[in-house]
This record gives structure tokens, sequence and C-alpha cells, in this order.
């Protein structure tokens, strides 16, 4: 493929594109094949970021391309609220299969991850007849005037914006590096019930399992038990935002599912259709129900070829036993930064968590005692680029380095790259 100058395309770029819309890396992608990527420039790079989490089954899968491809023969769109098609019928069977709660489940099939936030309160608040919803500090639900209310970060989704909406509540979410524990999120939630809001006219309460770009933080089972135990109480629905923690991601087909906790509704995008645009929501069948015909639904909502593309995810999670495969991914990557964090003279680093093979680490200043280091943490995305390696940063200063490898990658280009992670945390 013949090359084209970086330079020329991001100056391109700047006169053509938004500014708003940031892009980690200055490069440009011109092919990708399961845990790489080539750059407009013919450079080879090793993929730790997969999309933010969309290709928990690598890029270009052979299943998922060979359904896509057949699909494109068959037809592109028609929308399923003008005439339906099977392939919309048998994912959201799929889903409902491995709903993680009991009872009858249904699907709705949409497009983003945050038209599925949106529509998880939506059918919370009518089947509920609430409006008030609360959410945790750290959360990321979107950019949509719902999504940024409900998104617990200002900067930069939020900066030069008053994002607030009425019935919005927020919470502490319990980060034991912070000094926030599991019984102050709960007496937070307790002062909102007793001053901001009263309990029957909280509609839901949204939560990630993991936080994405909060900082890769796991919700303790502890608080997601008394979060049950506080929606049973008060009538509340449960909401489990996993658009960056499902679908294998965790070693569980959902990270709710470590806990052992049963939300009501369920949100679901990124790694759901190896690279294509398709989102979900998954709940119990009589919430999801209580909408009337008509009132959920979108022009592109599950698109017959982000379905099909689905369907061989799902397939391709079951068949290579990938589940599995996030749990042995993870043990080596904490394996390996336990030893980079016992090195001298190498950048200092810490707090490292998540569940299976989504993991994240904090950046920090060195000679303090545990200080955070955003700066840092970016300083080491742009070595390791330089080294060839895609590592993206989240947290509430930007700290720390999270790991979205997909879970198809070999071991030795796993082995290169944490080995090129390894030369970016050098001195």
């Amino acid at each position: 493929m013949e090359t084209q100058d970086t330079a020329q395309l991001n100056a391109r770029r700047a006169a053509a594109v938004a500014r708003g819309v940031a892009s980690a890396t200055p490069e440009f992608a011109v092919r990708a094949e399961n845990a790489e990527v080539w750059d407009s420039m013919g450079r080879r790079y090793i993929d730790f970021a997969g999309g933010i989490g969309v290709l928990a089954t690598g890029h270009r899968h052979p299943r998922v391309m060979a359904a896509v491809a057949a699909q494109l023969e068959r037809f592109t769109h028609t929308s399923f609220q003008v005439m339906a098609y099977e392939p919309y019928i048998r994912l959201a069977e799929r889903l409902n299969a491995i709903a993680p709660f009991k009872g009858p489940a249904k699907s709705l099939l949409l497009t983003t991850g945050v038209e599925a936030v949106e529509a998880a309160v939506k059918i919370a608040r009518i089947a509920t007849g609430r409006a008030a919803v609360i959410a945790f500090s750290g959360a990321f639900h979107g950019r949509t005037s719902l999504g940024m209310a409900l998104t617990g970060r200002a900067t930069p989704y939020k900066h030069g914006l008053d994002a607030a909406l009425p019935g919005i509540f927020r919470i502490p979410f319990p980060v034991a590096h912070r000094g926030i524990g599991v019984q102050e999120s709960l007496r937070a939630l307790d002062l909102v019930l007793r001053t901001d809001t009263e309990p029957e006219r909280v509609a839901a309460i949204i939560i990630e399992p993991v936080q994405g770009e909060g900082g890769f933080n796991v919700a303790p089972p502890e608080l997601l038990r008394a979060l049950r135990r506080v929606c049973d109480t008060h009538g509340i629905l449960l909401i489990a935002d996993e658009i960056q923690s499902g679908f294998g991601r965790t070693g569980r087909m959902f990270a709710v599912e470590h806990s052992g906790v049963e939300p009501d509704l369920v949100t679901l995008a990124k790694s759901l259709a190896g690279g294509f645009p398709l989102s979900a929501v998954l709940g119990r069948a009589a919430v999801v129900d209580a909408v009337e015909p008509g009132g959920l639904g979108g022009t592109y909502g599950g698109s017959p070829v982000g379905c099909v593309a689905a369907l061989a995810v799902l397939d391709v999670i079951q068949e290579e036993n990938l589940l599995a495969r996030a749990e042995v991914i993870g043990t080596r990557i904490r394996q390996h930064l336990a030893a980079l964090a016992a090195r001298d003279g190498a950048v200092a680093i810490g707090n490292v968590r998540g569940y299976g093979a989504m993991i994240g680490f904090d950046v920090l200043k060195s000679g303090t005692d545990g200080e955070v280091d955003g700066a840092g943490a970016k300083l080491v995305t742009r070595r390791a680029l330089a080294e060839g390696l895609i590592v993206l940063t989240c947290g509430l200063q930007g700290e720390t380095i999270r790991i979205l490898l997909p879970l198809t990658i070999a071991d030795a280009t796993l082995q290169e790259g944490l080995g090129k992670l390894e030369k970016a945390l050098s001195p």
C-alpha cells in the first residue's frame, strides 16, 4: 500500500475536522490484523488499546469478517422498525440466554454506547414511574446531554458547559488508594436519599462494575451487594454499565458476574460486534416491556451488519475459550507489572487493579508517597508509541495506564508488547 505523509494528513485533519474530536496518537491507521496495526508510513504497532476496548476478538477476526461479507451480499439496511430481519432476533435470543440475572430477559439493539445508556434510563423511568437517577464520581456514560450529566468527570467532557440536569445525583465511587471506602459511598447514598431526593422518586442507580474512563477502578462486591439491597428495599432498578467491561474482557461475560449481584438492566457496546457499530440494552423482560411500541429504537439501531458481526463474536468467545484466555493474559500482565514495579530507577508505578485482562495501573511521582502523575502517564504513552506500542491513559488526572488488548492476541505478540511497555517505563 502506498504510504501517506503523516504531517500532510494532520494538516488536512486540522483544516477539515472539528477541533473537539481528539485522538490519542498523531498517526493514521491503514491496515490492522488481530493485535497489530500499520500506519500511513508503514510502521507497525502492537495494539494494547483495541479501539478503546472494542476489539476483544481482535482486528478483522476471520469469523466476523466472513459473517459481515455474507450479510453485505444480502442487504445492509432496512431499519428494523420498517422491515424486521432475523439476525436481530437471533442476537437478542443469544443475549437473553447469557443475561447476568435469573428469569426472562429481553434485549433492545441500538448503535452507540451512550444511546444504550439513554435507553436504559428511559426504560427505568417508565418502568418505575420515577425520574431521579443516582450515578457515581469518576463514571463515564457518554457525551450526550444525559450521558454528560451522568458522567462523573468534568474535563474534558464537560469543559465550558454546564452539564447538570435535574434529578441526577452523584455519590463517590470507592477507590481504596484514594482513601475512599465502601462505607463512605454508602453513607453518601444514604445522605442523598435523606436530603436530596426521596427513595420513592429514584428510578435507577447506574454503575460501571469496572470504571472505564474513570481509572479502571473495580466496584467492590460488597458495594454492589449493598446497592442491590437498597434497590430491592425501595423499588429502584440497578443498571450495570458494561459498555467497556463486558464481553469477556474481565474473564466473565459481564464484569458484574464477579460479584454475584444481579442487575435489572445492562448496557452493552464496544466489543459486542467486533469493531462494527452496535450497542444493546439487556434487561428483565417485565422491565424492558414497560415501554410502549414506538418508544424505543433508532433508524440504524441493530444494524443487520452489526448483528451478524455480534453473533460471530459470541461464537468466537465460546469456541476460542476467550473467558479463560482473559484470565491467562491478565495473570501474565500482572506478573510483568509486578516485576517492573520492583525495578530500581524505572518510572514509578503502582495501584495495579482490574479483573481478567482489563488491567490498569497508575504512574506515580518519584519520591512521593504514592502521588499520581498524569503528565508522567502521558509521557509513557508517547514513549510507548515511539517503541511501536499503542496504549491509552484514563483516570481523573489521566494518571492510569489501561490495557485493553485483544483477547485473541498471540503469546509472542503479547510478550513483545510487554517488552515495549517495559522500555516505555524505563528512565
